[in-house]
C-alpha cells in the first residue's frame, strides 16, 4: 500500500483547522494523514523540533496571530522558517487573499505553491500530491498573478543567464508540471541526468525550489500562459 502523505496544519481558526483535518483524513482517498497542527505560527519550528513526525506538507494560512509579545509572525514569517529550519518541508499556502502581490512575494520567498481557501477539496488533494511528487503547484491564478505583477514592471530587467538548450527543455517542461521521471521519459535520458540539469538551474538562477525556476521561466519568457 502506497504510503500517506503526511500533513502539517497551520492556522488559528480551530473550525477551519478541524474542518481541512477532516476532509484530509476521510475525504481524501486514504492517501493523506494530518500529522502536525497549530493554531499560530511562531511556534511551528520549536513544535516541529520537539515532533516525532515531520510533515511532507505543511499547509500554512497568511494572516496567524502575533508572538506573545505583539510582533507579527504570519505566513511569510513562517515559510522563512520553515525553509531555513525544515527545508525538506514542502510548503503550499492557504489564504483569503487573492491579490497578486501577495501570490507573487510568497512564491518568490520560496513557498511550492498557493490556493485560496475557496478552493475545491479535489484541487487541496491535487496541490497536496503536486508539490509533494513535483516540487510544485502553479496553478492558473497563480500563473496570472506572476505574469500580471511582471508584466507592470515596464523595465523589469531579465537574468543575464546562459543555460542550455537541454536545460531549456527540461525547464519547460518542470513548468508544465511533468516529474522527473517523466521528464526523463519524454526527453529519452536518466532521471539522475534530469536532476543533474534542475540542480543547474537551481543554482544558476538563484532559485530555492521548483516553484522558483518558474518564476524565472516566466520572468525571461521562456514560458508563457499563451
Amino acid at each position: 500500500m502506497e504510503n500517506k502523505i503526511k500533513v502539517g496544519l497551520v492556522e488559528d481558526q480551530l473550525l477551519f483547522r478541524e474542518g481541512m483535518k477532516g476532509i484530509l483524513n476521510y475525504a481524501g482517498n486514504n492517501k493523506f494523514e494530518v500529522v502536525f497542527e497549530s493554531g499560530d505560527g511562531y511556534s511551528v519550528i520549536d513544535k516541529l523540533n520537539k515532533s516525532k513526525t515531520i510533515p511532507d506538507v505543511m499547509l500554512v494560512d497568511i494572516s496567524l496571530p502575533p508572538r506573545p509579545d505583539n510582533r507579527g509572525f504570519n505566513g511569510l514569517d513562517v515559510t522563512n522558517a520553515l525553509l531555513a529550519s525544515f527545508p525538506q518541508v514542502r510548503i503550499l499556502i492557504l489564504s483569503v487573499h487573492e491579490d497578486e502581490n501577495f501570490i507573487t512575494d510568497l512564491i518568490e520567498h520560496g513557498a511550492h505553491g498557493y490556493l485560496v481557501k475557496d478552493s475545491d477539496p479535489q484541487e487541496v488533494f491535487d496541490a497536496i500530491q503536486s508539490v509533494h511528487s513535483k516540487g510544485s503547484y502553479i496553478n492558473e491564478r497563480t500563473l496570472k498573478a506572476i505574469q500580471g505583477r511582471i508584466g507592470k514592471k515596464v523595465k523589469a530587467k531579465k537574468m543575464n543567464i546562459v543555460i542550455t538548450k537541454r536545460e531549456e527543455e527540461i525547464l519547460q517542461l518542470v513548468c508544465q508540471q511533468y516529474t522527473a521521471e517523466e521528464i526523463a521519459e519524454k526527453l529519452y535520458i536518466s532521471v539522475k541526468t534530469v536532476n543533474g540539469h534542475r540542480n543547474n538551474l537551481l543554482q544558476k538562477t538563484g532559485s530555492r525550489n521548483v516553484t522558483g525556476l518558474v518564476l524565472y521561466a516566466i520572468k525571461n519568457s521562456i514560458v508563457s500562459l499563451i
